[in-house]
């Protein structure tokens, strides 16, 4: 079982650690609440997406090369790490402070993905690699996010079970508790 920790515990860490893993389904808000963490806290904001996983043309990058980029990346001091993919948490879950895991609905999800497309269509987005603008979502990104509680979440809690078994963890089920968790880590809200 994770060490899971209540929102309050989880802001007084927040506002001591120097390295804190964001995770969850697509388009539940990790991006934007990692992006946060990392302007609050000072710490060097990671993304997978832009940049381990993707290379221009939404070409994936190889996954050694992936593994190797990762491997460097959270040798470094202090960092906030926006990314899901569980076949990375045996590198990553050993030197994470925190996780922060996002796990809010699936209608929400779909929702911030319908919001998301809608902005950056056509265009990269904020946190996405060059090259890689914006498409309209396919069945196979729709199941994905349909069916992570079911087939993706058990798999998070096995890794974290695995590899972080001492790393605390807090579930955030709205935008409303990661906004709560910013305000008592020592940052006002701003939407």
């Amino acid at each position: 079982m994770p060490r899971y920790v209540s929102l309050m515990n989880a802001a007084s860490l927040l506002a001591t650690v120097e390295r804190v893993l964001v995770i969850g389904c697509s388009g539940g808000g990790k991006t934007t609440f990692s992006a946060k963490i990392a302007d609050l806290h000072r710490l060097e904001f990671q993304s997978l997406d832009r940049d381990v996983r993707w290379l221009p043309g939404w070409v994936e990058r190889d996954r050694t090369e992936q593994r190797a980029i990762i491997s460097d990346m959270v040798q470094r001091d202090r960092w906030v790490m926006d990314g899901s993919g569980a076949s990375s948490f045996d590198l990553r879950l050993p030197r994470t402070d925190l996780v922060l895991w996002v796990r809010v609905p699936r209608w929400v999800a779909l929702i911030g993905l319908l919001k998301r497309v809608s902005r950056f269509y056509g265009s990269v987005r904020p946190a996405m690699a060059e090259g890689c603008p914006e498409p309209l979502p396919d069945r196979e990104f729709l199941s994905y996010i349909w069916n992570f509680e079911k087939k993706y979440a058990p798999l998070f809690v096995k890794q974290i079970e695995r590899y972080g078994p001492d790393v605390p963890v807090a579930v955030l089920n709205s935008h409303r508790e990661m906004d709560r968790l910013l305000q008592l880590s020592g940052r006002p809200i701003a939407r």
